[in-house]
C-alpha cells in the first residue's frame, strides 16, 4: 500500500469530522479533535496492526507532526473474542493546534459532499429489555452477596435494551446529536457501533501517556443547587469512593511498570456528563523506553474495574456466570492507533450496537456492584446511563 498525506485545505474548504463519517465511516473525536475514515484499505488482525502500518509507504508533504494512515478498532469486553482493525483507505484529522491534514491509500478518491442527506426520519420506537428486569435484580443481589462473603472486591453487573424503529435508523443523524450533547466526550463510530464515551483509557503522545478513569456515578436533575448537593453526596459516599479507588490502583499499577514516572490527582474531581455525574482522576506520566505503543497499553488495561471488577479473573468469572448476555464491544475499548504506536482510546460505554438492517439498536449500560449496593439504585443508575443514546436515537427533529 501507498499513501500519501497533504493539509487538507489542499484538497478542500472545510472539515466537518461527523459529516466526513457519514453513515458508514468510522469517527473517533472529541470537541472537534480526531479523526474521520472512509473506505477499507485493510481488515487487520490485532497482532498485525502495527507492522501493517508500517510497511505502508508514506509521503508525507502536509508538515503536520506525525499525520498518516491509522488503524481504527474495538477492543471487545472478553479481548479473546474474534476481533479486527480497520485501516482506512482515506483519513481525515484535525490536531490540538487545530491544523487539519488528509492521507489518501492507493488513489482512493473522498467524498467531500457534507450536507446531511435527506432521509426520513424514524417516528415509531419500541424499547424492550434484552435481559430481564428480573434476572438483572438478581444478578446484582448474587454479586453483592459475593462481595460481602470476600470471593471479590468489586464486580459490575450491566444489562441491555433493544430499540426497534420502523424505519433504518440514520446513524449520521444520531452522531450530530451526540456532538450537540455531548461535545466532551469521545464520539465514536466503527463498523455500526456507535457512542459517546465520557472515559479516556489511555491516550499515547510520544512518551506521555494519559488515563482518566470514571467509576461512581451520581444523576443530574438540572437544577444546580440539587446536583451540586447529589455531586457532594458522590464524594463523600464510601461505596463509590471505594469502587473509584479500586479502578484507580488497577490503572495505575498496570501503567507504572511502562513509565519513568507516573502521577495522578490525590482526590478524585467531579466529571460532569449531560445526565449523570462521575468521579474522576487524572493519571499522566512518561513512558520508558523500549516505548509500548497505545495498542499495547488498551489491550493491558481491558476491561478495567470499572467494567469488569476486582480482582480481575474472579470477577470476570461471576460475570460470566450470572448476567446473562454476551457484552460484545461494550465494555471494552474503542479507538485508534498509527504506525508509531500513538493514538487514543476509550472505554467503549455509553453506546449502541445497529444491526446491518439498521432497524434495531442494542443499548448497554451497567455499574460497579460492592458490598453495600442495593439492586433498586442499581436499577436506577443504569436507567440514567441509558438516557444519553436513547435520547440521541428516539429524538424526533
Amino acid at each position: 500500500m501507498r499513501a500519501v498525506t497533504k493539509l487538507f485545505s489542499e484538497i478542500a474548504e472545510s472539515l466537518d469530522l461527523t459529516r466526513f463519517a457519514k453513515d458508514d465511516g468510522f469517527l473517533f473525536a472529541r470537541n472537534e479533535i480526531g479523526v474521520a475514515a472512509q473506505g477499507v484499505a485493510a481488515r487487520v488482525d490485532p497482532r498485525d496492526v502495527l507492522s501493517t502500518l508500517a510497511a505502508i509507504e508514506h509521503q508525507n508533504s502536509s508538515q503536520v507532526e506525525n499525520p498518516g494512515p491509522l488503524a481504527l478498532g474495538c477492543i471487545p469486553f472478553d479481548i479473546n473474542q474474534h476481533h479486527e482493525f480497520v485501516i482506512p483507505r482515506v483519513v481525515v484529522g484535525r490536531s490540538q493546534n487545530g491544523e487539519e491534514w488528509i492521507t489518501i491509500i492507493d488513489d482512493a478518491v473522498p467524498d467531500f459532499d457534507q450536507t446531511l442527506a435527506d432521509r426520513p426520519t424514524p417516528s415509531i420506537f419500541s424499547v424492550s429489555p434484552g435481559v430481564t428486569v428480573e434476572h438483572y435484580l438478581e444478578a446484582v443481589r448474587l454479586t453483592r452477596d459475593a462481595v460481602r462473603n470476600n470471593e471479590f472486591a468489586k464486580a459490575v453487573i450491566a444489562r441491555d435494551l433493544v430499540v426497534t424503529s420502523d424505519l433504518k435508523i440514520d446513524i449520521e443523524t444520531i452522531l450530530l446529536r451526540l456532538r450537540d450533547a455531548y461535545k466532551s466526550s469521545y464520539r465514536y463510530l466503527i463498523d455500526g457501533f456507535l457512542g459517546a464515551s465520557p472515559e479516556l483509557l489511555v491516550s499515547v503522545n510520544g512518551k506521555e501517556v494519559m488515563s482518566n478513569p470514571l467509576a461512581g456515578t451520581a444523576r443530574r436533575t438540572g437544577d444546580k443547587q440539587l446536583d451540586h448537593q447529589l455531586a457532594e453526596q458522590l464524594i463523600a459516599s464510601t461505596k463509590n469512593q471505594l469502587e473509584h479507588r479500586i479502578v484507580i490502583d488497577m490503572v495505575h499499577d498496570t501503567l507504572l511498570p511502562w513509565c519513568s514516572y507516573l502521577d495522578w490527582q490525590p482526590e478524585p474531581s467531579i466529571v460532569e456528563i449531560a445526565n449523570v455525574q462521575h468521579l474522576g482522576t487524572e493519571i499522566s506520566g512518561k513512558l520508558s523506553e523500549p516505548r509500548p505503543s497505545v495498542l499495547e497499553l488498551a489491550y493491558a488495561l481491558t476491561p478495567t474495574p470499572a467494567l469488569g471488577g476486582h480482582p480481575r479473573q474472579e470477577s470476570l468469572q461471576h460475570i460470566s456466570k450470572v448476567e446473562g448476555m454476551d457484552r460484545g464491544r461494550y465494555g471494552g475499548a474503542v479507538g485508534y492507533v498509527n504506525a508509531n504506536g500513538d493514538g487514543c482510546f476509550a472505554v467503549s460505554i455509553r453506546c449502541a450496537e445497529i444491526t446491518n438492517d439498521r432497524l434495531q439498536a442494542r443499548l448497554f449500560a451497567g455499574g460497579g456492584i460492592v458490598g453495600d449496593s442495593e439492586p433498586l439504585s442499581e436499577f436506577a443508575e443504569t436507567d440514567a446511563k441509558f438516557q444519553a443514546m436513547l435520547n440521541a436515537i428516539t429524538q424526533t427533529d
